[in-house]
Parts: C-alpha cells; structure tokens; sequence
C-alpha cells in the first residue's frame, strides 16, 4: 500500500512541474530521473517504522576540500560555459551548503545534460551532503559521467573516493588499480593517485591482519579511519 501511494505521490510531482511549473521538455528525462534515484534511496535506507526524532537542520561546515577540488580541475579542464556553475557550487560548498551545491549543478546540467564534469561535481556535492557516504544518486552521477566519457579519469577517481570513505575498501581498490593502469605516464593525477593506492593496500592489510604489498613482516601502525568528513584515503 506504501508503495502505491509513494508511486502516485511521483506521478502527481511529475505532472505539477510539467503542467504548473512549465518545466521544459528536455528537462523531463532529468526530473524523472531524480524523483527514480529518491525512490530508490528511500527503498534502500527508509525505516517507516522507526520513531521520529526531528532535529534542527545543520550546515556541514569544513567538509570542503581544497586539493580536491584542484584535482577535479586538473582531470576534467573544463573552461567552457559550464565552467560557471562549477565555480558557484564550490562557493557553496566551501561553506558546508552542499544540498544548494547539488541545487545548482543539477541546474546547469538541464543545460548542460552531456557535460561529464557536472556530473562528477553533482556526485561530490551528494557525497558532500551525506557525510562522505556513497548513495544511490551520487553512484548515479559518477556512472553517469563515465558513460558520458569512458576515458575521463574524474568518474573513477571520485567513484573510488567514495567508496573508500564509505568502508569499501576492496571495491576502491579495484577501480583505483584500473584507474593508474590506463593512465600515461605523465599524468598530473598519477603520482596522487599512487600515493591513495598505498595507504589504501595499508589499511586493508591492517584490516585483514596480512602485510601490505611490499612491506615484509608487521603492517606499521596506520591511523585508523575517522569519519570522511575528517580524513582522505
């Protein structure tokens, strides 16, 4: 019964922004798309049947990260007119408002629908907002841009930033070993990116008790993981 009535709730949303909000109709594969990937969130994580407990709303405040948004920068090099909502979603950002980060891009992208870059910042700015935690719609983001440009190195970087910071680790790991592999020599990114690998290979070995690669006998002690507002991979 829940579902019928969550089903006519979307439908009725629909209509509203195309008949009452005169939503444009490139706009409508966009809408959907979003009212899909909420569906879907609540279906993976809602829990009716738990008390409320109301609080009020907080800013997420010193979850920016400079270096990464250089590193975004560095892979994507977009300078072109979606440049702008970049540059307005990291000002949000920086200030912890991330939901009005995602507000923006998802903005620019019904402009902008094939530009990977916003695709990838919309996943960041998700992330953002859920505390460094991977979620259906920012895994749709980063998919998204990689289907759009299957040799960007952005998609997967941040894909497996957030998947490291959401404890999966081996998941991580994999992509980012695929990421290195296929990337040239002289790649800005590469010696970062082989840093992260290291300190990833370190954590699991911690975990699982082995030696990481490389490294003979003991793991040395490596910090455990805080939360991933507070510490990168």
């Amino acid at each position: 019964m829940a579902w019928i009535v969550v089903g006519l709730l979307a439908a009725l949303i629909m209509v509203g922004l195309i008949w009452l909000g005169k939503m444009p109709r490139k706009a409508w594969e966009l809408a959907g798309a979003a009212l899909f990937i909420g569906i879907a969130g609540y279906a993976w994580q809602g829990q009716p049947s738990l008390a409320g407990s109301p609080k009020e709303p907080v800013e997420k405040l010193g979850m920016f990260d400079e270096d990464l948004a250089k590193q975004r920068d560095e892979m994507g090099g977009n300078f072109g007119d979606a440049r702008a909502w970049l540059v307005l979603a990291d000002a949000q950002s920086r200030q912890g408002k991330f939901a009005t980060a995602a507000t923006a891009l998802s903005k620019g992208l019904e402009t902008f629908p094939e530009d990977p870059d916003l695709w990838v910042a919309l996943g960041n700015a998700l992330v953002g907002h859920s505390n460094g935690l991977l979620t259906p719609a920012s895994q749709y983001a980063y998919q998204k841009a990689a289907s759009l440009s299957p040799d960007h190195p952005a998609p997967p970087f941040f894909l497996g930033l957030a998947l490291a910071t959401s404890g999966q680790l081996q998941q991580a790991r994999s992509i980012w070993a695929e990421l290195l592999e296929r990337s040239p020599a002289d790649a800005e990114w590469r010696e970062d990116l082989t840093g992260r690998l290291a300190r990833l290979d370190a954590l699991i070995a911690q975990q699982s008790g082995a030696p990481a690669p490389g490294m003979p006998g003991s793991v040395p002690p490596v910090a455990e993981p805080v939360q991933p507002s507070e510490n990168k991979p």
